[in-house]
């Protein structure tokens, strides 16, 4: 063989040998870039050496060998902010900093039916691991509002008072507005039970960790959790986890609604969301700016929220319900006035009701359902409307009935308000194991106000006619 034949030769083993470790490597993919822990200031992880983007995953190993998992969630110049998804432990200086190859997704599937998993998607119910495939991106697709499926049907809840006054739309998202200890949960329990739904999902974010068996066991039951999934980040669950299940559990709403199913979604609370949100963002450094809201939690908020409602044609709906946590009954509060004005509607529960013994304790004047035009008979709205004309009537003179300074006769549609707050009082209170439906409610507001009528009738023919006067 002459030389020039074997320098081709030579050449040729090693291209073929160059393309078969440039395959290995493809397959491989991009060697990681490890960094180190410079810094760290209460939930805070700092890093340099390594670069990752907004919300992917990096494990610092500490100590002991051990992986502590972090998420990126800002960075400054060439060092990146880092924070836990649990509790930190036996971190030193220095320590390994390696960036994961896997993203934020979630798994989802019919799998989870009946499941109880946290905010990173790990079971909690002991039923052994999750079985699902298919996976859902953490954050959501953006649906242009254009292209959504107008909400035009009622959806029936189960609870007599909001079916009547306050009807709701399948694909509505409703707020849900209590102070500490006014049967929030109740009325949450009953709507879980009651509504016509093929899904329900509830997410449990930031609550006591007691409530989360409570909630399982007594409100949903086994029958009840054939249907749902629920997603438990409670209290003292790291900021970044609490934030993990509220988007987990729309995630995994939202994988439903676009099978075609309309999915009951339940989120408590939407405070405890906002709460976690300030958490990070005054850690990594950002200024408060409302009551010690950042902005990033005022931006969170909608992004949250809008993911919720009807899909686009030919697929199902997420009905949603945020509780929102008014702290001392201020209703003034920052993140309650911020979800009214992103909300579809808000239930109201009143902390004087609720002392007085009448559960649900819904405030019916300051709770109101945007949709309703939309989704009831002007008939219906009309016998809605002259309810709760009366009983504003009666609260707005209260305190006169009350000390006895009001006299009857002095004014027609006061003493009408008297008469009928007793049947009033009844039509809003409902046991929690009694369920109503939509068309029971309608039924029993018109003969409510129907019988209020024909008394006035009667009255007005017993009345004797007044004397006239002698000549």
């Amino acid at each position: 063989m002459t030389l020039d034949a074997l320098i081709e030769k030579a050449h040729r083993d090693w291209m073929i040998a160059l393309a078969r470790v440039g395959s290995e490597a493809k397959r491989y993919g991009k060697p990681v870039v490890e960094g180190v822990l410079t810094r760290m200031v209460g939930l805070t992880l700092e890093a340099v050496g390594c670069q990752a983007p907004i919300g992917a995953r990096c494990d610092v190993v500490n100590s002991i060998g051990d992986r502590v998992e972090t998420e990126v969630v800002g960075f400054s110049g060439d060092s990146l902010y880092l924070m836990p998804t649990s509790e930190v432990r036996g971190l030193v200086p220095n320590a390994r900093v390696i960036p994961t190859r896997h993203g934020s997704d979630v798994l989802v599937g019919p799998e989870l039916l009946g499941r109880v998993i946290d905010g990173r998607g790990r079971p909690l119910d002991e039923k052994g691991p999750l079985r699902a495939r298919n996976k859902a991106a953490l954050q959501g697709r953006e649906i242009n509002p254009l292209s959504r499926t107008p909400i035009d049907e009622e959806l029936d809840v189960g609870v007599r008072a909001i079916n009547a006054l306050f009807p709701i739309g399948r694909g509505q998202r409703m707020g849900l507005f209590a102070g500490s200890g006014v049967g929030k949960s109740v009325l949450l329990g009953m709507m879980t039970r009651y509504t016509e739904a093929d899904i329900v999902v509830v997410g449990l974010i930031g609550e006591r960790g007691r409530e989360v068996k409570e909630f399982v066991q007594e409100i949903l039951g086994e029958q009840g959790l054939h249907k749902a999934v629920v997603v438990a980040a409670p209290a003292d669950s790291s900021p970044l986890m609490r934030i993990h299940g509220a988007m987990q559990a729309t995630s995994i709403a939202e994988y439903f609604r676009d099978q075609g199913k309309n999915v009951l979604l339940l989120m408590d609370s939407l405070t405890r969301f906002a709460q976690a949100q300030r958490e990070i963002a005054l850690a990594i450094g950002e200024p408060p700016a409302t009551k010690g809201y950042p902005p990033s939690v005022f931006a969170r908020l909608p992004q949250l929220v809008e993911r919720a409602g009807n899909g686009q044609r030919d697929s199902g709906s997420i009905t949603a319900f945020y509780t929102v946590l008014v702290e001392g009954d201020d209703h003034a509060d920052p993140i309650a006035d911020a979800a009214r004005a992103i909300l579809d509607g808000h239930i109201v529960l009143s902390r004087q009701l609720a002392e007085s013994g009448t559960y649900p304790a819904i405030d019916i004047e300051a709770s109101i359902s945007r949709l309703t035009p939309q989704i009831t008979t002007p008939e219906h709205m009309s016998l809605t409307q002259k309810f709760r004309r009366y009983y504003s009537i009666y609260q707005q003179n209260r305190d006169l009935i009350s000390v006895g300074a009001y006299q009857q006769g002095s004014d027609p549609e006061i003493d009408q308000a008297v008469k009928m707050q007793p049947a009033m009082v009844d039509f809003i209170r409902q046991d929690m194991n009694q369920s109503v439906s939509f068309d029971a409610s309608r039924n029993q507001l018109i003969e409510l106000l129907l019988r209020n009528e024909d008394q006035n009738e009667s009255r007005a023919m017993n009345t004797p006619p007044a004397a006239g006067l002698g000549g």
